[in-house]
């Protein structure tokens, strides 16, 4: 069977489409959406469409190619572009075809469309001078690829823009059978001039990283070429900004039934460790350091492989929705790792998640943690702690222009007093904390949520 891979970033116009393409291919059973944690309704589109979706570790196309394929259990692999208005109904098929034949270990689209211009300005220029091997293939950047499990997992691939180049040069030293394969016309989003920029730079620099690797021209004066001009993110609008009220979950034990960390312990055998980092730390902030050391080598799949295991509250997806139907938006706010919170988020329908910043290195994570500095504590702040939810919360306040009286926050453990109690409407979910029941408006003893739609008006 087949996998198929879609990097997106605010796609919500085209992924619906993509998806279904990948559903109606016969030999096609796993659809993964990498998310760059789009702000449009891309996340909810894929998964209406029937995909399942997670977040990526770091920000880049090739950063969740990779991720895609470390979460991936087939031995094919297809990754499509998400922005694709209109892919032929088999293009899976024909990218597939010469690897299932075993005539192929490695495919590549071509396609007619407009010249890229990275393509001719930049990339076959370059290519021409150290790896002239690469310029038989007519579009050696595009991104719609397939390829053997076996041969994807020698290639490097690049964080960003890159990607597309280094996956092809690198299948061409591992000497494996390539085929370009024809899908007809595509029409796609057009690169902004000033993004434009970003890519060409990121473009080069994997093409000069393998031609130092593996050829002999030297690279001292290209090195220096001014290829690049201007550099420039797009901006992305803020799409909640109309939205004037907000729901604010806790995700370990209140969410998920169950704490990932305890989970994750058990899996990878550090259970005693962690009882002693618990019991000889009562700082936040070193607790959250110390503990991440302990996921250190760890990657993606391995992670997210736990919080898979941990069920949700049975009813929580059909609350959130109903609430986003009220006109609130609907947010996680954890004291764990985002790669889990945003999970957590894409699993639910939830507009955004907010944890600590588990760092990764190539999909692996590095034991280091860095905690969002809206955590920490500042002159505005309504308790004494250094890091605290509830600052957290007053900066989502300030952002979306919504008062903290309309703010309902739910939560479990002694971290969440404070955002129980500083919110509009504060709820203590299945807790055994005294101080937190007795600070919550409102106590919720079975797990469901359903009663929140009593008063979330």
């Amino acid at each position: 069977m087949i996998s198929v891979i879609i990097p997106v970033l605010n796609e919500e116009k085209t992924i619906g489409h993509v998806v279904s393409i990948a559903k109606n291919s016969p030999n096609v059973d796993e659809i993964i959406v990498i998310d760059d944690k789009s702000i449009d309704r891309t996340v909810e589109t894929a998964k209406e469409a029937g995909a399942s979706v997670i977040t990526s570790t770091k920000i880049g196309k090739g950063a969740s190619m990779r991720d895609g394929f470390l979460v991936a259990h087939n031995d094919i692999i297809v990754y499509l572009d998400g922005d694709i208005e209109n892919y032929i109904p088999n293009v899976i098929e024909r990218m597939t075809a010469p690897i299932v034949n075993d005539e192929a270990d490695f495919t590549k689209s071509t396609f007619q469309r407009e010249a890229g211009r990275v393509t001719e300005l930049v990339a076959k220029p370059l290519l021409s001078l150290m790896m002239p091997e690469a310029l038989k293939f007519s579009q050696p950047l595009s991104g719609i690829i397939a390829g053997k499990k076996e041969f994807l997992r020698k290639i490097d691939f690049e964080n960003d823009y890159g990607v597309d180049i280094g996956i092809l040069l690198d299948m061409i030293k591992l000497n494996a059978r390539i085929k370009e394969v024809n899908i007809g016309k595509i029409t796609n989003k057009m690169k902004q001039w000033r993004e434009l920029g970003r890519m060409s730079l990121e473009v080069s620099r994997a093409i000069l990283k393998r031609a130092q690797k593996h050829c002999e021209f030297s690279l001292d004066s290209l090195e220096t070429i001014n290829i690049i001009r201007d550099q420039m993110e797009m901006a992305i609008k803020e799409s909640l900004a109309p939205l004037r009220k907000m729901i604010i979950f806790d995700m370990d034990n209140t969410i998920l039934q169950g704490r990932f960390i305890y989970e994750a312990a058990k899996e990878f055998n550090f259970e005693k460790e962690l009882l002693k980092v618990l019991a000889t730390n009562s700082e936040s902030f070193m607790l959250t350091k110390l503990i991440a050391q302990h996921l250190k080598g760890l990657n993606i799949a391995q992670l997210l492989a736990v919080a898979e295991k941990i069920p949700v509250v049975p009813d929580t997806v059909e609350v959130i929705a109903e609430l986003k139907k009220r006109g609130y938006i609907i947010g996680i706010l954890s004291d764990s790792y985002d790669v889990i919170a945003q999970y957590v988020k894409n699993k639910t329908g939830a507009d955004f998640a907010i944890a600590n910043e588990l760092e990764f290195s190539n999909s692996i994570a590095t034991g280091e943690v860095k905690v969002p500095n809206f955590f920490i504590r500042t002159e505005q702040s309504k308790c004494n702690h250094n890091f605290c939810k509830s600052n957290v919360m007053m900066r989502l306040s300030e952002k979306h222009n919504i008062p903290l009286g309309n703010i309902i926050s739910v939560g479990d453990s002694e971290y969440d007093i404070c955002i129980v109690r500083f919110a509009g409407i504060g709820i203590a979910f299945c807790s055994n904390n005294y101080v937190l029941n007795s600070v919550a408006d409102y106590k919720i003893e079975t797990k469901s949520f359903r009663p929140i739609l009593d008063f979330a008006s």
